[in-house]
């Protein structure tokens, strides 16, 4: 189903976007126990700043800089500009907690295998090479770089970092600035419906179904529910990987759809697409035990944000709006109509897919929006009739 939007684009706001690589590092015994050794000495520093934070309640970095640069250049070995990132990575966990005046300020607990932030001035990069600030002097390690790496470093500028040890492994997380992409000048549009047992049906036509992940999702709610029975500490340990296990594999899933579907846009040459407002949604749920535990694992938002970041960086814009009956209405004559199951009918003689004749009417839904800057909180219903 093609529509035609009309509204004007203004992109001068839009810098640029942020965008983070991991690249594995190559270093010796050595140059990693010099590396330990100053994410040890890091992280202490961190925790020795907690009580300033919360009898202050201060996490700005220009206040508490005053209060506690000096002290911790006296207490701990590290530089002046590592003492100023012990600082910014303390301010930013605590500003991640969006703490409001009333609340109490919990006291955060830096582990001592936490990553190491750097920035400019704590590393360089030269081709394939990493200098790293550590306790003794720089270190030269070298970084193995895939082709997805370089293409980021080509076109990006670097920005800060946390090093970070997995498995042995030691890894460069680098932020960059990406130069935004050249936005699509056409005001064609898709919409895409999301669901369970299709986990999302594009309004061109494709469907990704989830009957796959339906019964993945329920054998790991069972062995979930076996492990929580037995209640030993092998059962929590070993429930503890399966979560992570499901989470992981769900995040995978997540990954693939939202990038086909962007590819699907942009063959479809759509510089818009539509997604559902699907805010408050579990609280409007009504349903047994079992069925809101499966509705609860519903990762919706995270394949949301995906499509999001992913359209952003092919210059495709996204939009929000209220699903409220897209999956009732007919999308042809705009009249409720009877669906059953995958099934949708109605009076004017329509017969269609249900979630497909659902993202039809997210897309006249849009049309209906005043601007396709903002999200739409209220669907215009007020025309349709009942047959």
């Amino acid at each position: 189903m093609e529509e035609v939007l009309t509204f004007t684009f203004n992109h001068a706001t839009i810098l640029h976007m942020k965008r983070t690589i991991s690249i594995k590092l190559i270093m010796t015994h050595e140059q990693s126990d010099q590396l330990k050794a100053l994410r040890t000495e890091f992280n202490a520093a961190c925790n020795s700043i907690i009580p300033v934070v919360k009898e202050q309640r201060c996490w700005n970095k220009v206040d508490l800089h005053h209060l506690v640069y000096y002290p911790l250049r006296l207490q701990t070995k590290l530089g002046s500009q590592m003492t100023c990132n012990v600082i910014r990575a303390v301010c930013d966990a605590y500003k991640a907690l969006k703490l409001k005046k009333s609340d109490d300020v919990p006291a955060i607990n830096f582990k001592p295998t936490s990553s190491i932030h750097y920035d400019k001035r704590t590393y360089s990069i030269k081709e394939n090479t990493l200098s790293l600030y550590t306790l003794n002097n720089r270190i030269q390690v070298s970084m193995q770089l895939g082709e997805f790496q370089e293409n980021y470093l080509k076109q990006g500028t670097p920005k800060e970092a946390e090093v970070i040890c997995r498995k042995g492994t030691w890894y460069f997380n680098l932020s960059l600035d990406y130069p935004e992409p050249t936005p699509f000048t056409n005001a064609k549009i898709i919409a895409v419906d999301l669901g369970e047992n299709n986990l999302a049906v594009i309004s061109t036509g494709k469907i990704f179904k989830g009957g796959k992940i339906w019964h993945e999702r329920e054998k790991y709610l069972g062995h979930r529910s076996r492990l929580q029975s037995n209640g030993s500490q092998s059962a929590k340990q070993r429930l503890k990987k399966v979560s992570g296990k499901e989470s992981r594999r769900m995040k995978h899933t997540d990954h693939v759809i939202s990038k086909q579907v962007v590819e699907e846009a942009a063959s479809a040459g759509a510089g818009i697409i539509v997604l559902e407002n699907l805010t408050n949604i579990r609280k409007r749920i009504r349903a047994r035990k079992r069925e809101r535990s499966r509705h609860n694992k519903w990762s919706f938002n995270q394949l949301q944000q995906f499509v999001e970041y992913k359209a952003q960086a092919r210059g495709i814009r996204v939009i929000y709006v209220n699903p409220a009956y897209s999956s009732k209405l007919c999308s042809v004559c705009g009249n409720l109509g009877k669906r059953l199951k995958h099934r949708f009918r109605c009076l004017c003689g329509s017969q269609q897919h249900a979630d497909l004749n659902a993202s039809h009417n997210l897309c006249r839904f849009a049309l209906s929006a005043d601007s396709a800057m903002y999200a739409v909180n209220h669907t215009y219903v007020a025309s349709l009739s009942r047959p």
